[in-house]
């Protein structure tokens, strides 16, 4: 069954990357949150990268790539500085403007200091006429010339869109966060899984396996997302699928960091070795360490 637990726990598989975390501070006066957030918003209170590190080294996780957290929007200090702080261990995405003056300059200066890719998330629910629009049209340009990676944070309806942007912009790194959500609201279906599959005819597209405490029945063992992840890697291939936790948010009541890296390393026994050490490590390390 492709749902079976693995006969071989705790595969020893050194210095893997987490290929999606979040970090914030609780001093808002050296970094300030953006407007229309409150420190009542930040839940945890703190989750520093020392918090974090210390959920990832007991799990030989040795590199990570910090998400700009939505509480500082454009103000990408705290990721610049953490990554500055930690030689080697962070990398970054970040996120910007579309419609500032000289986005590619901007894009630029944070590939400088060690962004690899942007969070895009649609600002409105005609995902279509967001992605068409001039700003958008310039981030996907530039992504291109630069080999910087465009995070999409979607649902499942965004995909049609996502893959006609592919088709206009085929040269644009694309990673697709959490599975583009399916199973988050309801159970996932054929229909949105094969809209999600179908961008694996994208070559520069890669999909990060991640976010397993609020999808599908959002119970560890996370057993019931083994069809969706067996079916990403027959299609995309283990090489095109990064493991991720999404931290803090996956260390909440009732699940830990190690269910979310085990069931990738130790509960799903259609995955070969080379299979988790792409997930674990090879993948990310090409997309965001390369």
């Amino acid at each position: 069954m492709a749902s079976q637990m693995s006969s071989c726990a705790s595969l020893p598989l050194r210095d893997a990357i987490d290929a999606h975390v979040h970090v914030w501070t609780p001093d808002t006066v050296k970094y300030p949150l953006a407007p229309g957030f409150q420190k009542a918003d930040m839940q945890p209170a703190s989750f520093t990268p020392e918090q974090l590190l210390a959920h990832c080294r007991p799990e030989g996780v040795t590199r990570i790539v910090l998400i700009q957290m939505s509480y500082y929007q454009t103000d990408n200090r705290y990721l610049l500085d953490m990554i500055a702080a930690h030689p080697g261990t962070f990398s970054g995405v970040a996120i910007v403007d579309e419609n500032a003056p000289d986005l590619r300059a901007r894009m630029k200066a944070l590939k400088a200091q060690g962004v690899r890719g942007f969070r895009l998330y649609p600002k409105s629910a005609d995902v279509a006429a967001w992605l068409g629009s001039p700003g958008m049209k310039a981030m996907w340009t530039a992504a291109a010339d630069e080999n910087l990676n465009l995070c999409l944070l979607i649902n499942p309806e965004a995909l049609g869109p996502v893959s006609r942007m592919c088709d206009r912009y085929p040269q644009t790194p694309v990673v697709i966060d959490h599975f583009a959500r399916l199973g988050m609201k309801e159970p996932v279906d054929r229909a949105g899984l094969d809209r999600l599959l179908h961008l694996s005819k994208y070559p520069k597209v890669t999909v990060k396996t991640s976010a397993f405490y609020a999808l599908g029945k959002k119970q560890v063992p996370y057993l019931d997302l083994a069809p969706m992840i067996r079916a990403c890697r027959d299609k995309f291939g283990a090489e095109r699928l990064m493991w991720a936790s999404d931290c803090p948010f996956q260390v909440d009541p009732g699940h830990t960091y190690h269910d979310s890296i085990a069931l990738i390393r130790d509960r799903l026994d259609f995955l070969s070795h080379r299979d988790k050490a792409a997930m674990l490590r090879g993948t990310a390390e090409r997309v965001f360490f390369g």
